[in-house]
């Protein structure tokens, strides 16, 4: 584990290549020269935190959660090798095999516009199976709606599968904890980044002859914004520290909460400003939106927590402190 200073200096100097991006240079080129996947094969947890992170905050867009994806999965992540996420709000294993035919819907990062194959899970997410198929078999089409620079693409298949391979049995739920902790680390970054620009147009916004941070209202929102994303970075502590489902639907769960709270306490305190395309603020909105539909919305984990916790008639211990 990285300690606490080095993993400081990783996360400036990760954020400063992605913010200094080179024109022309994606930021998975400026990952890889940093040593991404080198990291994440030594210290995955450190590697997602940073990286991630830094993602929301500059409002990068990359296809690193392939890798995080792939790497659970028992797959080398490699550049030509897309992997088929789940639909929007979901998280069960997007495909399924019908006969001698294979039918999958989903999600994929951008990678999918450029990879050669595609891997598809297919059954249960306690019977998992792994296709690779030629991205060429599948029906790729950019999303386009409220943030389309983020890159994701829709994905249908309807073809002749190849040879299923059968995955470790806890594979997918793997792939699904880390990914919504990966996901839950970006908005964290994207809530701090909405915040860092409220507090600056309050200290530097005048009225009635002094900034508007001043007044209590304003201190009041900003303050339960900030509280709301040090709820969300505990959530992602105690992620860390025990590394199961059940914490990182937590805090999945916490971050789509946290995006939202934040979003409307900066945006009342930006005022007419934060309603433009001129202010930056709408690009982290708009990310955080699309982000906390991935691996399952709030609304949707919650609602899955409550009927297990009623069906089981138990709650289980998540954290020992």
């Amino acid at each position: 584990m990285i300690d606490a200073a080095d993993r400081a200096s990783m996360e400036e100097t990760v954020r400063a290549a992605i913010a200094g991006a080179e024109a022309g240079a994606s930021i998975d080129e400026v990952l890889g020269k940093l040593g991404w996947l080198e990291l994440l094969d030594a210290e995955p947890p450190d590697a997602i935190a940073v990286v991630f992170g830094a993602l929301g905050a500059t409002n990068g867009a990359a296809t690193a959660l392939d890798d995080v994806v792939l790497s659970a999965l028992g797959t080398k992540p490699r550049s030509d090798l897309a992997v088929l996420l789940p639909p929007f709000a979901a998280w069960d294993p997007p495909g399924r095999i019908d006969g001698k035919d294979l039918h999958a819907r989903g999600l994929a990062t951008a990678r999918a516009a450029s990879a050669r194959e595609l891997l598809v899970v297919c059954g249960s997410a306690s019977e998992p199976w792994g296709v690779t198929i030629p991205i060429a078999a599948a029906q790729v089409d950019a999303v386009r709606g409220i943030d389309p620079a983020l890159g994701l693409h829709a994905v249908r298949v309807q073809a002749e599968p190849a040879v299923a391979t059968r995955l470790a049995p806890a594979a997918w739920q793997a792939a699904v904890a880390l990914g919504r902790r990966a996901v839950a680390h970006q908005i964290a970054g994207a809530s701090r980044a909405m915040l860092a620009l409220a507090r600056t147009h309050a200290i530097e916004r005048v009225q009635f002859g002094r900034p508007i941070a001043r007044f209590q209202a304003v201190r009041h929102r900003l303050a339960d914004a900030l509280v709301a994303v040090e709820a969300l970075e505990a959530s992602l502590g105690a992620a860390r520290d025990e590394p199961d489902p059940e914490t990182a639907a937590l805090a999945k769960a916490v971050a789509g909460r946290t995006a939202s709270t934040v979003a409307a306490h900066c945006q009342q305190v930006l005022a007419g400003i934060g309603f433009t395309t001129e202010h930056a603020f709408h690009r982290f909105l708009k990310r955080t939106l699309l982000l906390e539909g991935l691996f399952g919305s709030a609304d949707e984990i919650v609602l899955d927590v409550g009927r297990r916790l009623l069906a089981a008639r138990h709650v289980p211990t998540l954290i020992e402190l």
